[in-house]
């Protein structure tokens, strides 16, 4: 498998979606990917909507984009935690700009709204986030999983397997 070696980075505020954040991190460590937990702060445990914790292995000052191939950004209302830290956003701006490959399921893309790197992309997202989504210059569709380029969204966690599904594709 192409992913063997490979780097990710699945990021983690407060308030994350518990099924967005635990899946993705298994699939990639199953496809052989190493994988860091990167929040505003390196040590610290973050509380997922349901009940779920997640520890920062790596603060997002301290990540740089150049040693990852793969990001994810799980929903719940974690990315409008994120966005309010400028080290997340531009660290998200650089995988993008860098060519990586960058995954944002349910309201991540308000993510790739604050980053910036949304005009002209073909994308799709939780519904209520879609205003926002076409406000900063996607072309928004509803869709299971959108692919465009190495930019890969999905709506809710039911897209699950599609959106890992593609990321791992368009990693490989």
């Amino acid at each position: 498998m192409k992913t063997q070696g490979k780097k990710a980075i699945i990021m983690v505020e407060d308030v994350y979606n518990d099924y967005e954040f635990i899946y993705p991190y298994y699939r990639l460590l199953e496809a052989g990917m190493e994988v860091q937990v990167v929040g505003p702060e390196a040590g610290k445990t973050y509380a997922g909507k349901s009940g779920t914790s997640a520890t920062s292995t790596l603060s997002a000052d301290k990540a740089d984009a150049a040693d990852f191939d793969v990001l994810i950004i799980p929903g719940g209302y974690a990315p409008d935690h994120m966005r309010r830290h400028r080290s997340m956003v531009d660290l998200v701006q650089n995988m993008v700009e860098q060519d990586k490959v960058v995954g944002a399921i349910c309201h991540a893309g308000w993510m790739l709204a604050s980053a910036k790197v949304l005009q002209g992309r073909r994308m799709t997202s939780f519904f209520a986030i879609k205003d926002d989504m076409v406000h900063a210059g996607a072309e928004w569709t509803d869709e299971e999983v959108v692919v465009d380029k190495k930019l890969v969204t999905s709506r809710t966690p039911d897209d699950l397997p599609a959106f890992m599904r593609s990321v791992l594709e368009v990693q490989a």
